[in-house]
């Protein structure tokens, strides 16, 4: 008999791939959620909030392997914080978490959130894996129609990406979640590192648009990291398959 899995974050762009994956592998799901709603076909859903700290408690009773995919802009830190509380109390034996890389390199505060909630889980007793993982495609689809609605598009010098495929940053979840604990692990990024420009043009072309794009200058200590490839991870790092070009082909068809 094996106890069920926790899930934080589990209806997110993420969630929704590795919750499926999860009862595909016949493992009963509990996704912690701000949200109340019925459960069914072995997903439980818990009310509460990781920042404000409510709700864990009953989220994590019973459950011996937690895996933390929730996130936001900022808070990241103390939210896991307040789950990593909650997880050692109740006997949690494997702690699994999604971050992003350049998460130790890059000074801004997003990335600074994700290295303390990477700081709270290793610190914290609890066997763990963590995955660092480069922007989702989704995310950079985001970004680039945002910009598109501009009518010049500005395009940092040197700033660069390596957009990942969300299912397969999923699957990969589910293989570290379902095996022991082995803490730091490769990070996950896409087959292909692209500039601004070289993500626009493709969704550019295919909305039948044309913009004209500005280079600009992303000033201080971040900026020196981008231009860097602080973000990247060119050496060491597992390799996704599926392209922006194959992401954009399937979803603006």
């Amino acid at each position: 008999m094996t106890s069920t899995i926790l899930v934080t974050g589990g209806t997110g762009t993420l969630g929704r791939h590795v919750v499926p994956l999860l009862r595909e592998a016949g493992r009963d799901v509990r996704i912690l959620s701000r949200h109340r709603r019925e459960s069914a076909d072995g997903i439980e859903y818990v009310a509460g909030d990781l920042l404000k700290g409510e709700g864990i408690e009953a989220a994590v009773e019973g459950v011996e392997i937690v895996l933390h995919l929730a996130g936001g802009p900022k808070g990241d830190d103390e939210a896991t914080r307040n789950l990593v509380r909650a997880a050692s109390r109740a006997g949690v034996q494997h702690l699994v978490y999604i971050s992003v890389i350049g998460a130790d390199t890059v000074p801004v505060g997003w990335l600074t959130s994700k290295l303390g909630a990477e700081q709270a889980i290793a610190e914290s007793g609890i066997p763990f894996t963590t995955l660092r993982a480069a922007q989702f495609h989704d995310l950079v689809l985001t970004v680039v129609e945002k910009m598109a609605k501009l009518p010049v598009i500005p395009v940092p010098g040197g700033l660069r990406f390596q957009p990942v495929d969300s299912g397969e940053v999923a699957a990969r979840l589910v293989e570290l979640t379902l095996d022991k604990p082995a803490g730091p692990v490769p990070d996950l990024a896409g087959p292909t590192v692209y500039g601004m420009a070289e993500l626009c043009r493709p969704y550019l072309q295919a909305r039948g648009k044309r913009r004209l794009m500005m280079p600009v200058r992303i000033p201080g200590k971040a900026g020196r990291a981008y231009r860097a490839g602080e973000n990247l991870s060119l050496d060491g790092a597992d390799a996704g398959k599926r392209t922006w070009e194959d992401f954009l082909a399937e979803r603006l068809r």
